[in-house]
């Protein structure tokens, strides 16, 4: 038997080898490439994944990080004033009367998200506003928002005008005020001019402060402020003060320009566009007859007396102050503009001849808000109200600017007689 030489024996076996390792080679390829392929898919899907974590942390991040994310952009946009480049912590601040401003029917009605969403609104606005005069601060800045409103009055406003519910609006005042520690809401109660009041004094007192850089104010009224503002333009810093106004309103497409020409800031969509209806409350009917009152004439008690209706005696552990509700001085004492339907103050009370002049005596403590104003009161010498300070030129409180007789012409020098010759 014929035996295979020994070179091709070595050379089919080395040809098998070969076509082992060809064979080996070509399927580690393929297993390789399929490998990489699904290697590539996972890290696609990966990708996705990670994406999808993303966007969930960030939105369950996004309401908490909000108000910072605010304070930095205007920390990065408050203007390169050198005048503040010593003020480490920087103020912007916003006071709004809720009574005269109030947000939007889209916003109450969400409650609680409207709240949050009315409060970042209103701090990117805000935000824009400022980067529009492209202001840079150096060091910390602090945003403040404050609203005063009478609570009760307006919910009760809001339902009448089928606006939102009580509910509602309490959860929007939750969601406003949780925005941001900064972020609160007053109750300022049931007298208009106590509200008013409130916001003088924080404009008086935070607008000179030296690191206030800008105050926003919504609800400006020129009658009500006239004082406190002439007194900031005097001082010149009024310029630190923009007034809020809903978009399409006078005051914002300069319809009604304010006396001061102060600057606008107008917000689209936040405020409702006109002012709220007020509800009249309505009064018990009372039982009416011949009264023998008396009338006054400029605070004094005058024996000219028109017939008042009967009412309610007056609780005499009480004084007239503190009655429940305090009686009307305009109504006892000259004449009430609002009326008995919408006037906080009692119409009802019947008042004796002494308690009428305790009221006129108490009324003149109070000043006249005409002539606080620097406006000329139209009632005169018949004005209930006061038009000269009852402590006179040297009052304490008008030294240390706290007094309330506020007019140039209520703390008049005293006129001096002559020497007889």
């Amino acid at each position: 038997m014929a035996t295979q030489p020994v070179g091709e024996a070595n050379q089919q076996l080395w040809d098998e080898t070969l076509n082992r390792l060809l064979a080996l080679s070509s399927a580690t390829v393929r297993r390789n490439t399929d490998l990489e392929n699904r290697v590539a898919e996972l890290e696609v899907e990966l990708l996705v994944w990670k994406q999808a974590h993303s966007v969930a942390l960030e939105a369950s991040e996004r309401e908490v990080k909000a108000h910072n994310v605010q304070i930095a952009a205007l920390n990065r946009q408050i203007s390169n004033l050198d005048t503040f480049k010593t003020h480490q912590n920087a103020l912007i601040l916003c006071v709004i009367n809720g009574d005269e401003l109030v947000f939007n029917r889209e916003l109450l009605t969400q409650g609680y998200t409207g709240g949050r969403a009315a409060a970042q609104e209103l701090t990117q606005a805000i935000a824009g506003q400022l980067s529009n005069e492209e202001v840079h601060v150096y060091g910390r800045l602090s945003f403040w928002i404050t609203i005063y409103c009478n609570k009760t009055a307006l919910v009760e406003d809001l339902i009448a005008s089928n606006i939102c519910s009580r509910d509602q609006f309490q959860a929007f005042l939750a969601g406003f005020t949780q925005a941001s520690p900064r972020f609160s809401t007053i109750d300022a109660g049931h007298n208009k001019e106590a509200l008013e009041g409130k916001i003088r004094e924080y404009l008086q007192t935070f607008t000179y402060f030296p690191q206030t850089l800008r105050v926003f104010f919504g609800g400006f009224d020129s009658v009500a402020y006239m004082s406190t503002f002439s007194a900031l333009e005097k001082d010149q810093i009024l310029g630190k003060i923009v007034l809020l106004y809903p978009s399409q309103s006078p005051e914002a497409n300069g319809d009604r320009p304010n006396v001061f020409s102060l600057p606008r800031l107008t917000i689209e969509g936040l405020w409702l566009t006109e002012k709220l209806p007020r509800s009249s409350k309505k009064l018990t009917p009372l039982t009416t007859g011949p009264y023998n009152g008396v009338s006054s004439n400029g605070g004094l008690i005058s024996p000219q007396s028109p017939a008042r209706s009967v009412g309610r005696p007056i609780d005499p552990s009480l004084p007239l102050h503190k009655q429940n509700p305090p009686p009307c001085n305009e109504h006892y004492l000259m004449s009430c503009s609002k009326g008995a339907g919408v006037c906080k103050y009692s119409h009802d009370y019947i008042l004796t001849p002494e308690q009428l002049v305790s009221l006129a005596n108490n009324a003149k403590k109070a000043p006249c808000n005409w002539l606080k104003n620097g406006v000329n009161c139209p009632y005169g010498d018949k004005c209930c109200w006061g038009h000269v300070c009852p402590n006179g030129p040297k009052c304490f409180h008008l030294s240390k600017g706290k007094c309330w007789f506020k007019g140039e012409a209520m703390h008049p020098e005293p006129h001096t007689t002559p020497p007889p010759s």
